[in-house]
């Protein structure tokens, strides 16, 4: 999976926290997990994806603070959280 770039998968009924080493691929440039039923925060270890462009987290049911971390995200051009 090192050589993934995009993982898609809104609106799959996932639940459950979102695993911090499930966001540890090195070349993701896509992360899509909006209306799921995901819960509890987001890991600060998206903040390592140095290639991502593209986060999408809304219409799930997380909770917390924004991690400081997404600020190192370089390359990002949208983030949908709401």
């Amino acid at each position: 999976l090192s050589f993934l770039t995009q993982l898609h998968l809104n609106a799959n009924s996932l639940s459950g926290s979102i695993p911090p080493e499930s966001v540890t691929l090195p070349a993701l440039t896509t992360l899509h997990l909006s209306r799921n039923h995901l819960n509890g925060t987001i890991p600060s270890e998206i903040g390592l994806l140095s290639y991502l462009r593209e986060l999408r987290l809304f219409a799930n049911n997380l909770n917390g603070t924004i991690p400081s971390e997404l600020g190192l995200l370089s390359n990002l051009k949208q983030l949908d959280i709401f």
